[in-house]
């Protein structure tokens, strides 16, 4: 399976905070919409079927490439 760059991951997630929040005005049909379109990009990035577990699985991965970069054989002391 392709796995998404933690970075994108990142980048979807925080998208996925911003247009989930409520919203008053004209913009709600374009905000649901973008919403649909994260969360299926999320599902897909991350080989899930539902938000909730695309969520943990896209913070489970960014948590993992954090470990890498930090404690890996070139981590700054």
């Amino acid at each position: 399976m392709l796995m998404a760059h933690p970075a994108v991951l990142a980048r979807l997630v925080e998208e996925y905070e911003m247009v989930s929040q409520p919203q008053v005005g004209g913009r709600r049909e374009l905000l649901r919409q973008r919403l649909e379109d994260v969360v299926y990009t999320l599902c897909v990035s991350t080989g899930t079927r539902d938000i909730d577990a695309a969520l943990a699985s896209a913070r489970e991965r960014m948590g993992a490439a954090w470990l890498t970069v930090t404690d890996g054989p070139q981590a700054v002391a």
